[in-house]
């Protein structure tokens, strides 16, 4: 798919969901706002930040202007990404003037500088659609790890990144998700970003290394060390870029590895080769130079991501920053070095996928991809694509590994009509991925408080139960759990443009609460039949998410509601509140 289909896509997807919200309760749905969410979710899928929530503010304090556009913290409250949009609504890619990039961040960068200094959080009011999240960063900002803000286009940016802020102490990467980085992502099905890192420009010289030809045509290999103030460095340059080839995000450095990694810096670095497992590069071209002593290493690595070694690559940087006397100097990463020769997208994936899996041995992958291979999974892609939808044409798809619709759609979608007959009988809203099908399963089995834990920590409970289980679904029940999807997924349309915060948690309770009252009235069966739900449906999970919303607030009292909403308490009071009498003719009703 060129870049020119790609924009296209993405313009027609924001279309859709405008056509397919409008009149429908809250504020009108906003290009903009359509657009943000649309590529937050995409970068939330492929790892690269926290579970989104749109938040579109504009402010005026003085004569700045103060906007976002959506946020995204991590459940341990240690990583906030900011999002801005810069929205053309563009019919062809087009070039973003680098001012109005920065302008943008800087309207972002406004709106953290005066919620950190607490100017924000007096100016405004209680009732105001952004007032949990200003008081939620400033009392966690002291406790962050990694602070991002991201410039979110439909255009292309010359720059991805920018040089970073210091704000409040911390530092601020600033970072272009564009149309053209988004399209390496999701239309090639290649989360790599073509990065060129040309150590002999950037450093003085060639890395030393040994290098290894393959035999077997898949990838070359080379062996070196890596100085810890180069990995510093690139890391600060790059940010999240260099990693998002990575199956795991940057965790924190309580964890014992990571705290490790810490102490070995700053009590002693010159041991730091021989107490580290290293890191995994992956490359697409390497070209050999001359070391300083005369041997072989490497100039340059095109493509370069690190795969395994995200966590030593981020502490080493964040404990520069939080330590500055740490001294570098003599600290030494280990780094296999592979170049990837193969042609052939899909199993290159494969083969990264594998890489990232084995090499790893300091901390956990993200458990979603690891059980991609489980028999549960298997027998769930294998349903989707045996299982035409009633009207014969169209199918769900069970997304078993993460980026595998889009590598589908590239692969199979060569020319413009095969790739719109493909959206045509699977569409983005009838894709659904391990941890989404965790999030179905829970809300409709009334286990609200684990959905609201976070894709990952929820799809571990899930994948345990799975196991413990030991069964596999049949036929019947691959369209029971399918029409518990069709219900959250209009529930979350319904819900999501209605309220300006914790969307989510609003979504999980209402389900649960639905399953709770009504759930062996409703037929699944009949949900399947009409892939959808009735107005009347609608109309009940709009009335009782108000409801919800209500009792969820005034329930939680001081506390973060999307904190409180992950307490089995929560879930308590909320199912025994009472709520709006349901119609007794449902369409759905046995």
């Amino acid at each position: 798919m060129t870049l020119e289909e790609f924009l296209t896509q993405m313009q027609s997807d924001v279309r859709r969901e405008e056509s397919e919200r409008t009149g429908l309760p809250g504020p009108f749905p906003h290009p903009v706002s359509l657009f943000s969410e649309i590529v937050m979710q995409h970068m939330a899928e492929f790892g690269m930040t926290n579970e989104p929530q749109v938040l579109h503010i504009e402010r005026k304090l003085g004569n700045a202007t103060l906007k976002l556009s959506g946020y995204a913290i991590s459940d341990e409250l240690d990583q906030l990404d900011l999002f801005v949009s810069l929205y053309l609504d563009a019919r062809q890619p087009t070039p973003v003037p680098e001012s109005e990039i920065t302008n943008a961040a800087a309207q972002c960068i406004r709106f953290l500088e005066h919620t950190v200094s607490g100017k924000l959080g007096t100016k405004i009011d209680a009732a105001d659609e952004a007032y949990d999240l200003i008081l939620t960063i400033r009392d966690c900002y002291e406790a962050l790890d990694q602070v991002r803000i991201f410039v979110l286009t439909d255009g292309v940016s010359k720059s991805k990144n920018f040089k970073p802020r210091e704000i409040g102490g911390k530092l601020v990467l600033l970072e272009v998700m564009d149309i053209e980085r988004l399209h390496r992502h999701l239309s090639e099905g290649r989360p790599r970003d073509e990065l060129l890192v040309n150590f002999e420009e950037s450093f003085g010289s060639s890395i030393p290394c040994v290098y290894v030809p393959g035999s077997s045509g898949e990838y070359d290999y080379a062996l070196a060390a890596f100085p810890g103030a180069m990995l510093r460095t690139l890391y600060e340059k790059w940010g999240s870029r260099l990693l998002e080839a990575n199956v795991r995000s940057f965790l924190s450095q309580t964890g014992r590895v990571n705290k490790g990694v810490r102490d070995t810096l700053r009590t002693a670095p010159e041991r730091f080769l021989a107490y580290n497992n290293g890191i995994v590069v992956v490359a697409d071209e390497l070209k050999i130079g001359t070391s300083k002593d005369g041997g072989t290493g490497i100039s340059w690595l095109k493509g370069m991501q690190i795969v395994n070694g995200g966590q030593t690559t981020a502490s080493i940087y964040f404990t520069k920053r939080r330590f500055p006397e740490t001294d570098l100097s003599n600290v030494r990463v280990p780094a296999k070095i592979i170049v990837l020769c193969s042609k052939d997208e899909t199993s290159e994936e494969a083969l990264i996928s594998d890489i990232s899996r084995f090499a790893n041995s300091q901390n956990q992958v993200r458990l979603s991809d690891l059980s991609a291979n489980k028999p549960f999974h298997v027998e769930m892609e294998r349903l989707a694509t045996s299982t035409y939808c009633p009207d014969g044409v169209g199918r769900w798809f069970y997304e078993r590994a993460t980026g595998s619709y889009n590598v589908m759609l590239a692969r199979e979608g060569k020319t413009p009509s095969k790739l719109r007959d493909l959206k045509a009988a699977m569409p983005p809203a009838r894709k659904v991925a391990k941890t989404d099908l965790a999030k179905f399963v829970h809300a409709w089995h009334r286990k609200p408080h684990l959905v609201s834990l976070g894709s990952q920590n929820n799809f571990k409970v899930f994948n345990d139960e799975v196991l413990a289980a030991g069964t596999v679904p049949d036929l019947a029940e691959f369209k029971t759990l399918m029409a518990q999807a069709i219900i959250y997924r209009r529930a979350e349309k319904l819900i999501r443009p209605a309220f300006q915060g914790f969307q989510a948690n609003i979504t999980a309770y209402t389900v649960s609460l639905i399953a709770d009252r009504l759930g062996q009235r409703i037929s699944t069966r009949v949900v399947w039949q009409q892939q959808g739900i009735s107005d009347a449906f609608a109309a009940l999970i709009t009335q009782w998410s108000k409801e919800v919303n209500v009792v969820l607030r005034s329930s939680a009292g001081e506390r973060i509601v999307s904190e409180w909403a992950k307490k089995e308490e929560c879930w308590d009071i909320v199912r025994k509140h009472e709520y709006s009498e349901a119609s007794a003719s449902l369409p759905e009703f046995q």
